[in-house]
């Protein structure tokens, strides 16, 4: 578990969660990272500070959405918080953890696709805390907690933070709500998938050039449906991503207009935060289908160049075929039994027909020639 307490430009990292239940005790607002073997296992405690500081708790039917490994993302929320499930698109470094939601079956398809994790993350967001809840791993929650740290002004990191290495490469701006926090870290989820658009981008177009090269012969068919397969299923996560952002922003849309300045406008910032996470998943979206629709045309341009092929090797035959007729016509007439044939008794008549054969071959194959059909495509 990973404790946050962000106010103003001061980010401080807390090594328990029991000082903060105080009243009083934390004065912004509070980010509660935890993988889902933690939430089991500290759910009494979470559920008291959320108690504590926001006067409500989790439901038990969004603690058991929290806990989900195989949830969709989906959209969620009562009167005094929201719920947020996003599956998100990662690379492992090693094999997939047990429970991981497999794209192909193993030992098939490109190594990149067999090593995408689509668990999901959920997120709680109430007034005062966000809660999340990742992966065993929690690489996610460790990467944004280093961009956290680093944002914040070196006058105001707590213990622990970690020196910022380039703050140029982050938001000098911390987020100002448990909303903006939750965006920024789906934000970052969607951009991980772009680690992957190049490796499966690469993966794609070698064995399109393999496909469509008519020398080649290609063998790997299970491995590409199976590609084809899990760039539909990527295709599907990517819209559940879509529609749960979506409904959070419809969501957003019909909450009242805040009176104050100050709120309304930190409404328009969360509003155009929301509104650009949905467009960086409509470009992730519309990255895949592009990636499904070439896998499908690296296929039918592979059984286009192949039919043109035997096309061509058909082409040949035929005209080798329509050459050689006619000197089997010659070559079964004179071999006829009749006693008496033009030709079988002269001393020259067999140099007189091969002769009349050769021409007519010769005849044959300029007239195909000129007619391009002994010409090779390329």
């Amino acid at each position: 578990m990973r404790i946050f307490e962000i106010h103003g430009s001061r980010v401080v990292e807390h090594p328990a969660l029991a000082p903060l239940s105080v009243p009083g005790a934390c004065a912004g607002y509070l980010w509660l990272s935890l993988t889902r073997d933690e939430l089991r296992a500290s759910l009494a405690e979470v559920q008291g500070t959320l108690q504590s500081l926001c006067g409500t708790h989790l439901v038990d039917l969004h603690v058991a959405d929290l806990l989900n490994d195989q949830l969709p993302s989906r959209y969620d929320y009562t009167s005094q918080y929201d719920v947020l499930v996003f599956r998100r698109l990662a690379a492992t470094n090693g094999p997939k953890p047990a429970g991981a939601d497999p794209l192909p079956p193993r030992g098939s398809g490109p190594p990149v696709l067999r090593r995408i994790d689509t668990r999901p993350v959920g997120f709680a967001v109430f007034d005062r805390v966000l809660l999340s809840v990742h992966p065993e791993d929690g690489s996610v929650r460790d990467a944004f907690a280093a961009r956290l740290l680093s944002a914040a002004s070196p006058d105001a990191r707590g213990a622990g933070a970690a020196p910022a290495l380039d703050v140029r490469a982050v938001s000098a701006r911390l987020p100002t709500s448990p909303a903006d926090l939750m965006l920024r870290v789906v934000n970052l989820i969607v951009d991980a998938y772009l680690d992957l658009r190049r490796d499966l981008t690469r993966q794609l177009d070698h064995w399109q050039a393999e496909l469509i090269d008519p020398r080649s012969r290609f063998t790997n068919w299970s491995a590409l449906m199976e590609a084809r397969q899990s760039l539909h299923h990527l295709d599907e996560i990517c819209e559940d991503q879509r529609a749960a952002v979506q409904d959070w922003i419809d969501a957003l849309e019909t909450l009242p207009s805040p009176d104050g300045t100050a709120e309304l406008r930190e409404r328009e910032l969360i509003m155009v935060r929301s509104r650009d996470v949905l467009e960086h998943i409509q470009r992730v979206v519309h990255h895949v289908r592009r990636l499904e629709q070439n896998a499908e045309t690296a296929v039918q341009l592979h059984f286009s160049v192949q039919s043109h092929r035997a096309n061509d090797i058909m082409r040949v035959l035929t005209v080798l075929t329509a050459v050689f007729l006619p000197l089997n016509l010659i070559a079964g007439i004179f071999g006829m039994n009749f006693e008496f044939i033009p030709l079988v008794h002269k001393a020259d008549g067999f140099w007189i027909a091969m002769a009349s054969m050769a021409g007519i071959a010769l005849l044959l194959v300029l007239v195909f020639w000129r007619k391009r059909y002994l010409a090779r495509n390329r």
